[in-house]
């Protein structure tokens, strides 16, 4: 699903002009990443949640050709899918 794809989802189901839901879509998607870049816990009820983790530097090994090299410490972004959300997908259930 692109961002098109949501803004027209809500054009359908909510009735908003194209133009207010694409707005709507970016301010959604400004705000979470906002809110991630600053460290937070985005949680979404029902759905999920966005971390953001550091990782330690590390020793990883090209898997082509074997030779070790090291991995500098970084900040990587988590989801973790609500027990609702799994449930959902466990089951095939399409409820939304």
């Amino acid at each position: 699903m692109t961002r098109s794809d949501l803004a027209e989802a809500i054009f359908r189901r909510v009735g908003l002009s194209r133009l207010e839901s694409a707005h709507l879509v970016e301010a959604v998607i400004e705000e979470v990443s906002g809110a991630i870049l600053r460290g937070e816990n985005v949680k979404l009820s029902s759905f999920g949640t966005f971390m953001q983790r550091s990782k330690r530097e590390r020793v990883g090994r090209n898997p082509k050709t074997g030779v070790e090299a090291t991995i500098s410490p970084r900040k990587v972004l988590i989801f973790k899918a609500s027990h609702i959300m799994r449930d959902r997908i466990n089951n095939g259930r399409n409820d939304g």
